[in-house]
């Protein structure tokens, strides 16, 4: 299997590190295999890929989309870094409100699965930092979400002082007034 799986503090998030195939010409890897991810519980067909590129300090989310267009994402970075974040927001959820944080970066090469139901941000920690991220669904306008990046009764340990914020994400809701429509339904 070309992947590592190692489960985080909330166990539908996964942590995935590919094996990299490395000598004196470069690397190889594989970033993406529908039967090693099945393997995993993540039986999702992938259709729309995602590449940003932000400067340092640049804040985006937290962000979801409503079902039926709830989007489950695999993040990764193609150039510097960022501090990647799930939060769930699944009511009924033993985990609801909690969140997860990761490094990833070009030099660990590491991914984030976030699963549908959990709302997703990140920060950048270097100039021109690029996400790359595959989601389950396509972009649907009418059911983007999100919450306020700095909301008190999640807590995320954001490791950036003074983000820079879209305005639109400056005026994003409460958890408790954002609308969500997910529900815990049980397993992983």
């Amino acid at each position: 299997m070309p992947f590592k799986f190692e489960r985080l503090e909330i166990p539908e998030v996964l942590l995935v590190e590919p094996v990299i195939f490395e000598d004196e010409r470069g690397f190889f890897a594989e970033t993406y295999k529908y039967s090693d991810f099945e393997r995993m519980g993540i039986k999702y067909d992938f259709v729309q890929d995602n590449h940003s590129s932000s400067k340092k300090r640049v804040l985006r989310g937290l962000h979801y989309q409503l079902e039926p267009k709830a989007q489950g994402k695999l993040v990764r970075i193609i150039r510097g870094a960022v501090f990647d974040v799930a939060v769930d927001i699944r009511k009924g959820s033993s985990t609801y409100g909690r969140w997860v944080g990761e490094v990833l970066s070009v030099e660990n090469r590491k991914m984030l699965w976030v699963p549908p139901g959990f709302a997703h941000g990140f920060v950048t920690l270097e100039d021109s930092t690029e996400i790359f991220y595959k989601t389950t669904e396509e972009y649907s306008p009418g059911h983007d979400r999100g919450i306020i990046w700095n909301e008190p009764e999640i807590g995320i340990a954001w490791p950036v002082k003074d983000p820079l914020v879209s305005p639109k994400d400056a005026k994003l809701p409460s958890l408790r007034d954002a609308e969500n429509n997910f529900t815990y339904r049980g397993g992983i």
